[in-house]
């Protein structure tokens, strides 16, 4: 007999196919989609633009080009080296916030001076809004290519390279312009498109289960009211990654169960716990006074069908509250919506890097991706790689530098270089996971959180 759960998720669906039927499963939109202003020389209303002169650097002896302006009410920013090898590198930067000032930003990890010292122009847009809006930033990434070809050159190549909600829309625009884009480097990117924010919803739903204290949907005073009462109650109040394990036994049971819901046991995850705890709490209070998906999109989220482990020493998948998708029809829909699927059907080679105990936009990220991808039988597209490292995006340049180098190679080349298996829970968790591609230099330095876990 079907759960409860399965049979809601069954009646949601049928009550969505109509509509995705009609409104098609192709999931294209072009890129001057319906109400986008062709010139776009303005901001849209309520928004301002942000985007002080950019110095050029000098390369070989001589300063590149630099062009900034506003296209498609987003600003950008291209540059572009005297001795220019005539491909183009594509930079989506990730999450700012419900902010209303958008400004585009450089390759991050000391990239752009490697990518101009390589012969690569460069281009960056700010998107035409803020917000968790993927559709956003694939039209303007896209828009952006596009105009670079009409201002400068059309170039031979173009790659993809961004972090964070960049690393979504790298994904997405992959599937949404089949063929378009060469290759691409998300680095701890949202490539589980919206299990991100089934994770933020399963961490606080179980956090409130174990301690007996329900507070969802959340109140105004979670943070200061809910969240105090349930980290006494589970231990959490002082626990840190170095010291000792403060956590009682339902505290334990949500670190492995959180563990397991952001990639499986693996090196440095519970000291990762220590390191993300209070946040997780902080990301579940709705922000921004709209109530689209991009600006309130944990109305996607939902745990129907989830399944928690360990179940003891409470039996949490028959405690925990159950919550559907607020809204369905987005998070069904298989177009480019503003949280959109990414189906996990790569047309150019990827190569991804994910910090292990990243929980901000947690290592099973790529877990589903691999997965997806597998499914679609494209796994030969995509080389993903595991950095022994805690903080969200925290890479260094040799480890960012090391993988687009990789990238370049495999495209002109073919050949596919060497990566990490995500998905096999026996490599993952074993203790020297990680190790292959992390940067020594940084352990040894002591950089950020990399003693948090053993040395390689």
């Amino acid at each position: 007999m079907l759960s409860t759960p399965v049979r809601t998720l069954r009646r949601l669906v049928a009550a969505t196919a109509t509509l995705i039927l009609a409104v098609g499963l192709a999931g294209a939109a072009p890129a001057a989609a319906a109400g986008r202003d062709p010139g776009g020389g303005q901001p849209l209303p309520g928004y301002t633009i942000e985007n002080p002169p950019l110095a050029p650097l000098v390369v070989a002896g001589r300063p590149t080009t630099v062009r900034q302006g506003v296209h498609r009410h987003a600003g950008y920013i291209i540059e572009v080296p005297t001795r220019w090898n005539g491909d183009l590198v594509l930079w989506a930067h990730g999450y700012r916030g419900q902010g209303t000032v958008l400004s585009p930003e450089p390759p991050a990890f000391e990239l752009r001076q490697r990518l101009l010292e390589q012969g690569y122009a460069w281009a960056s847009s700010s998107y035409d809004r803020n917000g968790f809006d993927i559709r956003s930033g694939v039209l303007g990434t896209r828009d952006l290519a596009d105009h670079f070809g009409r201002t400068v050159r059309k170039p031979h190549r173009t790659y993809l390279a961004g972090v964070s909600m960049g690393g979504y829309v790298i994904g997405r625009s992959l599937e949404q312009y089949p063929g378009f884009y060469d290759g691409a480097l998300p680095m701890c990117g949202v490539l589980g498109d919206q299990t991100l924010l089934d994770f933020y919803l399963d961490y606080n739903l179980v956090a409130q289960a174990l301690a007996e204290v329900p507070a969802y949907p959340t109140p105004a005073d979670y943070l200061s009211n809910a969240v105090p009462r349930i980290q006494v109650a589970l231990g959490l109040a002082g626990l840190t990654p170095t010291g000792p394990d403060t956590t009682t036994d339902r505290g334990r049971q949500l670190r492995a169960i959180t563990v397991n819901r952001s990639g499986g046991p693996r090196p440095g995850a519970d000291a990762a716990f220590a390191v993300w705890k209070d946040f997780l709490f902080s990301i579940s209070v709705p922000t921004g006074s709209g109530n689209s998906p991009a600006q309130r999109p944990g109305q996607l989220s939902t745990n129907l069908l989830t399944r928690y482990t360990p179940n003891s020493p409470v039996d949490v998948n028959t405690t925990v509250r159950r919550v559907a998708p607020e809204n369905v029809v987005q998070r069904l829909l298989p177009t480019l919506t503003e949280v959109p699927r990414i189906a996990g059907r790569p047309t150019a080679p990827v190569l991804s890097l994910h910090g292990l105990g990243d929980l901000f936009v947690p290592f099973s990220m790529e877990q589903a991706y691999a997965t997806d991808v597998a499914r679609n039988g494209r796994s030969r597209l995509v080389v993903q790689r595991a950095i022994r490292a805690t903080q969200h995006c925290e890479f260094t340049p040799t480890e960012a530098g090391v993988a687009w180098d990789d990238l370049v190679s495999w495209v002109h080349t073919g050949k596919r270089p060497a990566g990490d298996s995500v998905t096999d829970p026996a490599v993952v968790a074993r203790a020297d996971y990680g190790c292959r591609f992390s940067d020594r230099a940084a352990y040894a330095a002591g950089v950020g959180t990399r003693r948090l876990y053993p040395a390689c």
